[in-house]
Order: structure tokens, then C-alpha cells, then sequence
């Protein structure tokens, strides 16, 4: 099974039946492990590691019993490779712990599936997790009475118009009835990622990275796309990790 291997950690029953069933509801994730508290947590991780299925990220509760959120992500940074760590908590309080461990991110009960939603997304992105691309991501295009299917593979990058997005492949573009949140969501693990509020761009078509007195921008083809200072950081690390990858395999 591809996707995400995750691991989801609370001692409160309910709420741990509540995350898991949200977490298995999304197509990125290809597993989903549970675990009633940090010692049993511990286990499992290592029982995954010894199998050679590391557990690719733990969505984690703070306040539990025994070993608590906090000290169990602590451990779990001190691994030779680490897992990525979302925690899920009602507290507030604890966001300071949080980003001294590098967290991916921080989700307050009761968990919105929009906001795990974007925390799978930077997981999958941080992991550089391969998922099968299934018929989900083909879209219809309207041309002359003659219906088109665009699939993702064939898009270099996705353009906003409004409640409208603009798909660029190299045979030309097609406007479609989708916003781009929407394409984001449904595209992060088949290799796309936000790079401006108003362009999605295929990280396999990106030839080019350019920052200049604090302004970045990529090329795909001939365009050059703005990227917002929000994500520059995320994408010039995203490049960086696939280009040394690609060394090793060489």
C-alpha cells in the first residue's frame, strides 16, 4: 500500500477513534497505527523501524498520562531519522515546545479536517512520501462539444482565476471550474506545491530557482513564477532535498 504511514497517539479513546477515522479519510495517508499512550507509542515505532516500515509521522496528543506529548516528541527528535511530528492538543500553550522540537505542525481540538488537511499536506511534502496517482487526478476539459482529460502529469503549473483555475501543460491551457485550494489539496502528494497565493506549480518542471534582494521566483518552461516570501523557504529546502536525492541515486 502506498501513501503516509502515520502513527496517531492519545490516551482519550474517543478522541483517538475521532482522529484516526479523519486521518484514514484522506487519500495521501496509506496507513494508520494507534496508540493509547507514549510508552506503547515508543513500541510501535520501534516494532515499524525493526520491520523496515518506519512510521512516517505521529500526530500527537499533549496532555497524556505517563509519558506526556512533549517529552515523547523530544525522544522521538533524537532518532537517527526522525518522524515527523503533528501535535493535536486543546491547549494553546504548548506552541513554544512545539516549534523548539520542529514540528510540522500544531492542531488544536476539535481537529478541523481542513486544518489536518494542510498538516498532511506538510508532512507529505517534509517526507517526500511517493503516492500512486489515481483517476482522481484527471480532469474533464470542455473543448468545442469535445471532452478532454488533463492529468496531472501532463500540468507544469496551475494558474487562479477567481473560483476558476488555469491549467498550463506544454500543448497549451485549459480553464476548469475548480479553485486552486482545491487543487492543492487534491494534487500535494502527486508532486505539486503552492509556491504563490495565486500558482501551483509541478516540482518536476521546475528548472529554475531565483532569488534576488529578497524576492524569489521559478521558471517553468518560459514563464517565471512569483513565490511568496511564506513559501520560499519550504520550496528552496523541498529543491534542495530532491536534487541531493537525485545525486545519491546517480
Amino acid at each position: 500500500m502506498s501513501g503516509l504511514r502515520v502513527l496517531a497517539v492519545d490516551d482519550e479513546l474517543p478522541a483517538l477513534e475521532d482522529l484516526s477515522y479523519l486521518l484514514r479519510a484522506d487519500p495521501r495517508i496509506g496507513e494508520v497505527a494507534t496508540a493509547r499512550d507514549g510508552a506503547a507509542a515508543l513500541r510501535l515505532l520501534d516494532r515499524a523501524i525493526a520491520d523496515g516500515r518506519p512510521i512516517d509521522a505521529v500526530f500527537l496528543d499533549i496532555r497524556m498520562r505517563g509519558l506526556d506529548g512533549v517529552v515523547l516528541g523530544r525522544l522521538l527528535s533524537q532518532f537517527a531519522n526522525p518522524p515527523r511530528v503533528v501535535f493535536v492538543t486543546a491547549y494553546e500553550e504548548h506552541a513554544v515546545d512545539a516549534f523548539e522540537i520542529k514540528a510540522e505542525d500544531y492542531l488544536l481540538k476539535p481537529v478541523r479536517p481542513e486544518r489536518l488537511a494542510e498538516a498532511i499536506r506538510r508532512v507529505a511534502v517534509s517526507a517526500d512520501v511517493p503516492v500512486e496517482v489515481g483517476e482522481s487526478d484527471t480532469i474533464p476539459v470542455e473543448l468545442g462539444g469535445v471532452t478532454r482529460f488533463v492529468s496531472s502529469a501532463d500540468v507544469m503549473y496551475v494558474e487562479a482565476h477567481g473560483d476558476y483555475a488555469r491549467l498550463h501543460t506544454a500543448a497549451g491551457s485549459h480553464l476548469v471550474r475548480i479553485p486552486l485550494a482545491t487543487l492543492e489539496e487534491r494534487w500535494s502528494t502527486a508532486g505539486f506545491v503552492r509556491v504563490h497565493r495565486s500558482h501551483l506549480v509541478a516540482v518536476k518542471h521546475i528548472e529554475e530557482l531565483h532569488i534576488d534582494s529578497g524576492r524569489c521566483s521559478v521558471r517553468v518552461g518560459s514563464t517565471e513564477i512569483p513565490v511568496s516570501r511564506r513559501h520560499t523557504r519550504e520550496l528552496r529546502d523541498l529543491l534542495v532535498r530532491r536534487a541531493r536525492k537525485g545525486g545519491r541515486q546517480e
